[in-house]
């Protein structure tokens, strides 16, 4: 197995100057608490370049402490992903869009669709379709990041929605088919990484498992603080 790492995730921080106070205090107390940060989405509260620059700035703070994000709902409102991105970037941070990266984190947003026994099907009207067709381009990724990282002595799953549903439990029922997708769970039970994390469901439970795979919902929202610490 090796060494444990010790890995601070987090999600759905929704980064604002509003809260930047808060977000840099949070970010300087890792220091001397993790090895690797993980940012699972929702990392600004529109979407605004000026937004990710207050993540941006407390993440400068961590540096050389590596930080892997993904995006979440919330960077996509704008239509300035983009911008975001690379106000992130600049700051050091890797910020993955279907792909994956050594120490072996395989990162995408993924996306809505449900779960076994009320799942959105590739039938219908053309829009739905195209619902599907997208969460299967996020399962694609997923496959191929995993792929990518096979041969890492840790291998962890970064996405902003839900997986599994089991993490879901304490959200309304009839909204679980917009936190997430039960289609993202097949890479994860088939390439067995050694944890996953995701935020995006603000009332839902802090851990589930995929087989023998812990999955941590670490929006801020359920751990109750920006950081939940996790050995791996």
């Amino acid at each position: 197995m090796g060494p444990v790492i010790r890995v601070a995730a987090a999600g759905d921080l929704h980064a604002s100057e509003e809260h930047r106070e808060r977000i840099t205090h949070s970010f300087a107390e890792l220091a001397e608490r993790a090895d690797l940060v993980l940012l699972a989405g929702d990392l600004t509260t529109h979407g605004m370049p000026e937004q990710a620059a207050v993540l941006a700035d407390a993440c400068r703070v961590v540096s050389p402490l590596p930080v892997v994000a993904v995006l979440g709902n919330h960077d996509h409102h704008a239509g300035r992903q983009d911008d975001v991105i690379a106000t992130l970037r600049e700051a050091g941070v890797v910020v993955l869009e279907r792909d994956g990266i050594e120490v072996g984190v395989a990162g995408t947003k993924g996306f809505v669709g449900g779960f076994p026994g009320a799942e959105i099907a590739d039938f219908g009207e053309a829009l739905l379709r195209e619902v599907y067709a997208e969460t299967s381009r996020e399962v694609d990724a997923l496959e191929k990041g995993l792929e990518e990282i096979s041969g890492c002595h840790r291998r962890l799953v970064l996405l902003h929605y839900a997986p599994l549903s089991e993490t879901l439990t304490g959200e309304p029922e009839g909204i679980w088919a917009f936190l997430g997708s039960g289609r993202l769970a097949g890479p994860i039970g088939a390439h067995r990484p050694d944890a996953v994390f995701h935020g995006h469901a603000h009332h839902g439970r802090p851990r589930g498992a995929i087989g023998e795979v812990p999955v941590w919902n670490v929006a801020r929202h359920v751990t109750g603080k920006d950081f939940a610490i996790v050995e791996v």
